[in-house]
């Protein structure tokens, strides 16, 4: 195998992609800043144990491991950047009232989430911890379409559901993990030959909630005909009518429920959104509720927040001009160095055209050129 081939779904990112990337992760942390979130950058690796713990259990499968040649321990490389940011903010910051956090960075995964994925995703993502209020949760999801919006996307849809719906029709059943798994799985599909053989031998209301529970899917019609055949317990009243607020306050093109959906990481614990956009086969955007995120680190903090990666974002949106750059010629004169650096300066991109190299075609679209006018360096159209 040649030496300069890749592995399977990771990739180089070449300038022309790069740019886009970099302007959009700069539009992105400009956009939470917008809001008040500050900026973390969580290190790439740590101790598995850190990366696994609690609700990082569920991206062992996803996760790279790897030995510590310093001390022997076991190490891991960052599937998701989630549990970082809940270390963070229980054992570096350990603040008493509310904290908006985000971060963006590489994180890796052992096997893509779809055929064309890759499995190094640049994440983007924000957590505001402290507030167990719906109003965190708003301003999550508020936050998330804010961005894509900043990026460039037209009309974002929105998909609902809660966690807790589908935990309280199974919480009294003791199932094993196989099963539970299995019963998941075929919710998710929406696979009704597969829950009506699951649920075989389960009591006989919750063998016909969880039946109905997979043809609950649609518009907010969704919400009152749950209301009226599902068990009235708690846990599922109480998410029924919080996803009810959110769709009376969050401003989104489409809205739509789906309250069998468990898709994306296991530690949601209340309500999740999933946000697609046109020309992306999977949810773009995937957040919510998780509550005890940061129980494992020894400090159980309320928590909402969403990620997404950049570079499949920057895949659906269509390519952006290049801004204009001024050619330069290539010359040792005091006055045109100066006229070059006072450009640079001015947050103009200069290119200087190297001897030999006139007739090349730079990366950069060079609208503009550096020109000498009766002794002065003047910028002039092409």
């Amino acid at each position: 195998m040649s030496a300069w081939v890749l592995p399977d779904h990771v990739a180089d990112v070449l300038p022309s992609e790069a740019r886009q990337v970099e302007e959009i992760r700069r539009e992105l942390l400009d956009t939470a800043r917008g809001y008040g979130y500050e900026l973390v950058m969580p290190p790439l690796l740590e101790h598995l144990e850190s990366l696994l713990t609690g609700a990082g259990e569920a991206l062992d499968g996803l996760t790279f491991k790897l030995v510590d040649q310093l001390s022997g321990r076991m190490m891991g490389l960052r599937a998701d950047s989630t549990p970082q940011v809940a270390r963070i903010d229980a054992h570096l910051l350990n603040r008493q009232g509310v904290t908006r956090l985000c971060y963006c960075g590489p994180v890796l995964h052992t096997r893509p989430g779809g055929p064309h994925a890759t499995r190094e995703p640049l994440q983007f993502g924000a957590e505001i911890y402290g507030h167990s209020g719906l109003e965190a949760d708003l301003e999550a999801l508020q936050l998330a379409l804010d961005c894509l919006r900043s990026a460039g996307v037209v009309a974002p849809s929105v998909d609902m559901a809660d966690a807790r719906i589908v935990n309280a029709l199974l919480d009294d059943l003791a199932l094993d993990d196989e099963t539970l798994a299995r019963v998941h799985d075929a919710l998710a599909a929406k696979d009704a030959s597969a829950m009506a053989q699951l649920t075989t031998g389960f009591p006989a209301r919750s063998r016909q909630d969880l039946l109905e529970l997979a043809n609950l899917y649609g518009d907010g019609k969704v919400l009152l005909e749950a209301e009226k055949i599902l068990q009235p317990l708690p846990a599922v009243r109480e998410a029924l009518s919080n996803l009810k607020w959110l769709a009376a306050h969050v401003d989104a093109a489409e809205l739509s429920f789906d309250l069998a959906d468990l898709r994306g990481y296991a530690y949601y614990t209340g309500a999740r959104f999933s946000v697609y956009v046109p020309g992306a086969s999977n949810a773009l955007v995937r957040g919510g509720r998780y509550d005890e995120v940061g129980a494992v680190f020894g400090r159980k903090r309320p928590a909402a927040g969403f990620s997404l990666d950049i570079k499949t974002l920057v895949g659906v949106l269509p390519p952006r001009a290049l801004r204009g750059a001024i050619r330069a010629p290539w010359r040792e004169a005091l006055d045109l160095s100066a006229a070059i650096v006072a450009l640079r300066a001015a947050g103009e991109t200069v290119v200087c055209v190297l001897p030999g190299h006139e007739s090349e075609v730079e990366e950069f679209h060079c609208d503009r050129e550096l020109v000498q006018i009766e002794g002065h360096w003047v910028v002039q159209a092409v």
